[in-house]
């Protein structure tokens, strides 16, 4: 049984690479634990997995950079995703918004089964499309959903992986702030390197 690193991009793995001595490719099958680059959104991750998810996993490691809704949440923080939410999966009635479970079409929100302990703050998320810029559709995002972050593959993730029945973690670092956008403000170097400092000792500890 291994474990398998699922990314959106390499970038975010950068030191990860490095630090192991990992081959280039977006599927990597390394001693301990295997490498999976999915490419970025819900599409390119569902159908990533859908080609290499498989019962030879244990436990899935969702690694990546997001964006916090919450201010006191300072920039470069890693968190422990353990609930995320497709935020667009529904209907628009008027100003409205109809999730899909209230239009008993499914579920939108997905939670990790793991109980490893990896010493993070555990937060609730969404997933989205189309990240958040707009101050109105930000309002109304934290008005019905209340999330923490913002990110464009998560939930998808913790989907396949309670479909599949394999544990799941989900650990991102804390980029930008979701507000109108502004490259200034973010510190993406700081998040992918915070982000490959844990990631580094949480899978040496593990082998």
């Amino acid at each position: 049984m291994k474990t398998l690193v699922v990314a959106a991009t390499k970038a975010e793995l950068t030191f990860l690479y490095q630090h192991f001595s990992l081959q280039e490719g977006d599927f990597i099958e390394d001693k301990n634990f295997d490498v999976l680059i999915t490419g970025v959104g819900m599409v390119a991750t569902a159908f990533s997995l859908g080609k290499h998810l498989s019962p030879k996993y244990n436990l899935v490691l969702n690694l990546g950079i997001a964006g916090s809704f919450d201010r006191l949440v300072e920039l470069g923080k890693v968190v422990n995703i353990t609930e995320d939410t497709f935020a667009e999966l529904g209907a628009e009635d008027g100003e409205n918004f109809i999730a899909i479970t209230d239009l008993g079409f499914g579920e939108n929100t997905y939670k990790s089964n793991s109980t490893i302990n990896t010493g993070l703050p555990k937060v609730s998320g969404v997933t989205v499309n189309r990240v958040s810029g707009n101050d109105k559709n930000i309002k109304n995002l934290i008005k019905r959903l209340n999330p923490t972050t913002e990110s464009m593959e998560g939930a998808a993730i913790l989907y396949a992986c309670h479909y599949e029945k394999i544990n799941c973690l989900q650990i991102r670092s804390i980029s930008n702030y979701v507000e109108p956008r502004n490259k200034d403000n973010w510190k993406i170097g700081l998040a992918i390197k915070n982000l490959n400092d844990w990631a580094i000792s949480f899978l040496t500890d593990m082998n």
